[in-house]
Formats: C-alpha cells, sequence, structure tokens
C-alpha cells in the first residue's frame, strides 16, 4: 500500500476496514469489495474520509454502507471509524453503479 499515491491509500485502507469490521462485528456478512463512491461521491480530507453513498458485496449481494474514517499521517492505520449498514441494493441497480457480481 506504500506505493500508492496518499489519496487512493487513504481510500484503500478506509475500504479494507470497511470490510473488517462488517465482517467482525455483524457476523452474518462476508464481504469482499467496497466501493465508497458507488452512490455519491465521499467527501475527503488529507486523513480522513467520510462517504453516504458506498457500497459492499458479500456472498454475491450488493448493500448500501455508509462510514466514517480517519487514519494516521501517512494513511496506513486507522484512528477512527463508524459505520452503518443499509439495505440491499436491488439487482436492477447494480450495473448504473458499477456493481459487479
Amino acid at each position: 500500500m506504500k506505493k500508492l499515491d496518499p489519496q487512493t491509500r487513504l481510500e484503500q485502507r478506509c475500504d479494507v476496514e470497511a470490510m473488517e469490521r462488517i465482517r467482525k462485528d455483524e457476523g452474518k456478512f462476508n464481504p469482499d469489495k467496497v466501493l465508497a463512491y458507488a452512490f455519491a461521491d465521499p467527501t475527503m480530507e488529507d486523513h480522513a474520509i467520510k462517504t453516504r453513498g458506498a457500497a459492499f458485496r458479500s456472498r454475491g449481494e450488493w448493500y448500501h454502507l455508509k462510514y466514517k474514517c480517519q487514519t494516521s499521517a501517512d494513511n496506513m492505520n486507522v484512528v477512527g471509524f463508524k459505520y452503518k449498514i443499509g439495505d440491499l441494493v436491488p439487482k436492477k441497480d447494480w450495473s448504473q453503479h458499477l456493481l459487479v457480481p
């Protein structure tokens, strides 16, 4: 991850954190992909990202997601994270939002 530019590293690190937290906290999901920008562009700062338009894939289905993530100065470690899982995304909406099976 250190080879990525800082903004890409921030987004990737926070997406990974989202998958790890959802898998651990919720128990019923097994996320394998998160898109921070699926339904709306995230708000990004140097070491923080906030998105109300994210989505995650679990067991072949997509779900709405919003999260706030703060990282260390090098964007490698998450120092603050909150999230909320939304509804299942209907399959008819997948292609419009770049969600792949």
